[in-house]
């Protein structure tokens, strides 16, 4: 019989200036298990998480009480150092975790940091690179990876340290399906090494065959529990009421990355009133002149990250932009907002010409990373700084909404990955800007949330705005978009409406 490696026993947790974040918790997690914890956004999954790496009580402030043991470790006694090479972690933003600028740095920098030979140092990265198959990804920049190759080289430094614990936080919330698919096979190959796993979670689809039995959490409690076979038996309404992901893959899948299409497809059908964007040319290599001359940016095209010559876009639409991780999404916002500066690009609408700094007036972008859009000491301030005239009664009601309102005086740090995401969405729709654009705005969500951000964004283009949201979320694609740009390369491969989309999804499934 397998021992338990690790023991919580009647933990309670506040984060010191926050609401209780753990009461009463208990659970034991045997050597070799793959636990899957569940639950709605801001439920304590990442608390538990937090316990056992020790973060809590050594980096987290705050009351503890109760008793935590990890593979025979106190971990109130325990400095974090000595965990090293016992607990491995990989975040939900995996930016947060690194110590180098590049691959190879950060791959070897935990072995290098416990003070092991170089001989062995070398082994452990070959190893590592050989195992998850990550060779193409060496002696690169870790500023210029994408979310899905930042999270394999997070997942790559970690296992370098060889630990037999490992725990992951969110780790898919940012990956494309393909992405998804190697950070599988990464959880399938340490689970065949007899790792203990332990995987916070929304997306559930994609573990079926890797948990061994599933925790869920409500308000800081451990609710309920279910061992593998049972937890696959429950129906969809179960799966609903309990504010969970479906267990199955959506089907807009295979629509979203339209990677069976031969040719490009772009529709403008119900876009009398619209929004033109011009001479939209990027690229984080090449010299400002290269953008000052459309002809030359065309000639010199596959030397840049963004390539749109001009584009239509409907107004009081919501656009999904997809495409697979480090295609040129997020580099679209960002140069459409006017963040980077050597984008000449121009919009067109009502008659008026937005260049430069204008275009950062006309737009308000939510980012992917929220924390560096994050300022203020509370959640109403956060809210209240992005409007020109303060309405606290309008604030207010952003707040409900979003489901944030009992956190209105806590400050934004002390929140949850899921609950900052929706300050952020607070900030952006109090903003007021005519064109709002959201990059992943429901990573780390739980599905009732994602569907009250979906049914946001409706409400935001309803009232006249025009809003862009870049997502790996087909749920969400299909609830609430309108359109959809799919964006490869730096390039639009195609460009139509949702309605059409599913169409053709389903006369493909008749004909088959």
């Amino acid at each position: 019989m397998m021992k338990n490696i690790i023991e919580i026993k009647n933990v309670r947790f506040h984060y010191k200036g926050a609401k209780e974040s753990l009461q009463n918790v208990s659970l034991s997690i045997k050597e070799g298990e793959t636990l899957l914890l569940c639950g709605a956004s801001g439920s304590g999954k990442t608390s538990v998480l937090r316990l056992i790496n020790g973060l809590i009580p050594n980096y987290y402030q705050g009351e503890l009480t109760g008793e935590v043991m990890v593979a025979g470790r106190d971990i109130s006694k325990t400095p974090l150092y000595e965990l090293a090479g016992v607990v491995g972690t990989v975040f939900q933003n995996p930016r947060s975790q690194f110590f180098s600028v590049d691959t190879d740095g950060e791959i070897v920098f935990g072995p290098e940091n416990v003070g092991l030979e170089p001989e062995e140092i070398k082994r452990r990265k070959e190893l590592i690179i050989n195992e998850m198959g990550i060779d193409k990804l060496m002696e690169r920049s870790l500023f210029e990876l994408s979310g899905g190759e930042k999270q394999q080289i997070a997942c790559a430094s970690v296992a370098a340290l060889l630990p037999g614990i490992i725990l992951l936080d969110e780790p898919s919330s940012n990956l494309d399906r393909d992405a998804i698919g190697k950070l599988h096979d990464i959880i399938l190959e340490w689970k065949k090494q007899g790792k203990t796993i332990i995987i916070s979670e929304h997306r559930l689809w994609y573990l079926k065959d890797l948990f061994d039995r599933v925790i869920y959490m409500d308000k800081g409690r451990i609710k309920k529990q279910w061992s593998k076979e049972e937890f696959l038996k429950l129906d969809t309404a179960t799966i609903e009421k309990l504010k969970l992901r479906p267990l199955e893959v959506p089907s807009y899948f295979s629509v979203l990355f339209n990677e069976r299409s031969s040719e490009k497809e772009t529709s403008e059908s119900g876009m009398s009133n619209s929004i033109l964007l011009k001479d939209f040319f990027f690229s984080y290599r090449s010299s400002p002149y290269l953008f000052r001359k459309r002809h030359f940016a065309e000639s010199d095209g596959d030397r840049l990250e963004l390539c749109i010559p001009d584009l239509k876009l409907p107004k009081g639409k919501v656009i999904g932009i997809v495409g697979k991780n480090g295609t040129g999404k997020s580099t679209f916002l960002r140069c459409l907002c006017g963040l980077e500066k050597d984008c000449r690009g121009i919009i067109e609408t009502d008659g008026k010409v937005y260049r430069g700094n204008a275009r950062i007036g006309l737009s308000y972008m939510v980012m992917q990373d929220v924390n560096y859009q994050l300022f203020t000491d509370s959640v109403e301030s956060e809210v209240l700084l992005s409007m020109s005239d303060k309405d606290e009664i309008r604030c207010h009601e952003i707040l409900k909404n979003l489901g944030l309102i009992e956190y209105k005086d806590t400050h934004p740090m002390a929140l949850s990955g899921g609950q900052k995401q929706r300050v952020a969405i607070a900030s952006a729709i109090a903003a007021g800007a005519e064109i709002l654009l959201f990059d992943e705005p429901t990573s780390g969500l739980d599905f009732d949330h994602m569907m009250k951000v979906g049914l946001l964004l409706k409400r935001l283009a309803e009232s006249g705005k025009t809003v862009l949201v870049s997502t790996h979320d087909p749920e969400l694609i299909e609830k609430c978009c309108d359109y959809e740009l799919y964006i490869k390369n730096g390039r639009v491969e195609s460009f139509g409406g949702i309605a059409e989309k599913i169409l053709k999804r389903n006369e493909i499934k008749e004909s088959v």
